[in-house]
């Protein structure tokens, strides 16, 4: 039985504590500086031990074979690299870091360290995301031409003046937070080199709280708010494919929708999220469909799946524990993380300058 801490005892942990336990992994501590939230935490999954520093975890549990970082993305960094320094695997909450520079320091420690190293890129764990994928690897001679990525909210700001709208600890806006569709198109796409990223953004809606998300952390009045409400990006590949990206926590649209639609040589492919009203997972509706032509005729194929509220969350924290045991391989790679956030830094300094980035260039 693998042994897992969790660092952070924020509202995304508790879906990393259940798909351990369901994997069949024992969840030995819960590792937060604030140890009131902490100890709430662990009341509450009946875990025993709290601590505020992984260091004085590994004093108590020698044999701790993993973590799981759940805290705010200016900590991904030092915390992966510590613990994967420790010899520990390592499964860590999106985005992977602030940007491509921390991420590359994230790759070094990984490589020298020989342990696992995930990201959650939960999405990807969906079943109607792994159907549209074995469809793709199904199809040997498949090649995707182009894709659309979204996710798009009307109000959707997850606090203002918290971590989230602070620049310099969240590393950006929709942009980053909403990462998701992004690596999961690219996922679709068997992750193609970038050539060409155009992108533009506006903050038009930041600070206002008839924007306000309906879950995220408290707002902070004294808080800084300097990040986009909205951006949208062109993607060129060296394969010949394109991808164009809408994200947004602010927007004057009907409703919040996540998805990723793609166009191939043999079919075509969706997977969309219509959120409710009021934007919570539960009262949502999601499709998943195939685009295809027979016997001269063009065809739509309606996909079964069983629709998970928790899009991914608890099966991807799954996966890597399966993946730990040798029984699953990881849905994700860090090398797949390297050019998600090369793409990132691109979108955010072409919506800055104005002007196409020449990622054969960087």
């Amino acid at each position: 039985m693998k042994k897992i801490a969790i660092v952070g005892a924020g509202g995304i942990a508790h879906y990393h504590i259940k798909g351990f336990r369901a994997a069949g992994a024992d969840v030995v501590a819960i590792v937060d500086i604030n140890q009131e939230l902490s100890k709430e935490f662990a009341d509450k999954y009946n875990i025993k031990y709290t601590f505020k520093k992984i260091d004085d975890c590994l004093e108590v549990f020698k044999d701790l074979d993993g973590v799981s970082v759940a805290v705010p993305n200016a900590f991904h960094k030092s915390i992966v690299i510590n613990a994967l320094e420790k010899g520990l695997s390592v499964f860590c909450e999106k985005p992977p870091a602030l940007n491509a520079k921390e991420m590359y320091e994230i790759e070094l420690a990984y490589k020298n360290s020989g342990k696992l190293l995930m990201f959650d890129f939960n999405n990807r764990a969906r079943e109607e995301s792994q159907i549209l994928k074995h469809y793709i690897n199904s199809d040997k001679s498949f090649k995707t031409n182009s894709a659309q990525a979204y996710w798009v909210r009307r109000n959707g700001i997850p606090g203002i003046g918290g971590w989230f709208t602070n620049k310099k600890i969240s590393g950006g806006g929709p942009a980053i937070d909403l990462i998701h569709m992004l690596d999961l198109s690219l996922y679709f796409m068997s992750y193609p080199k970038p050539k060409v990223i155009m992108a533009s953004s506006n903050d038009d809606f930041m600070g206002n709280k008839c924007f306000k998300g309906p879950w995220g952390i408290a707002d902070n009045s004294k808080g800084i708010t300097d990040v986009e409400s909205a951006i949208q990006a062109f993607i060129t590949f060296d394969n010949g494919s394109s991808l164009i990206l809408r994200n947004s926590w602010a927007e004057l649209i009907e409703r919040e929708k996540a998805g990723v639609c793609f166009q191939g040589n043999h079919f075509g492919g969706l997977m969309e999220r219509l959120f409710g009203i009021d934007g919570i997972d539960e009262t949502s509706t999601d499709i998943c469909k195939i685009f295809t032509y027979e016997l001269d005729h063009q065809v739509d194929k309606d996909i079964k799946f069983i629709p998970d509220f928790a899009m991914g969350r608890e099966a991807s924290a799954s996966n890597f524990i399966e993946s730990l045991e040798g029984k699953a391989e990881p849905l994700n790679k860090p090398e797949e993380a390297v050019i998600l956030m090369e793409i990132v830094d691109a979108i955010y300094e072409s919506a800055k300058t104005g002007l196409p980035i020449i990622m054969e260039n960087k």
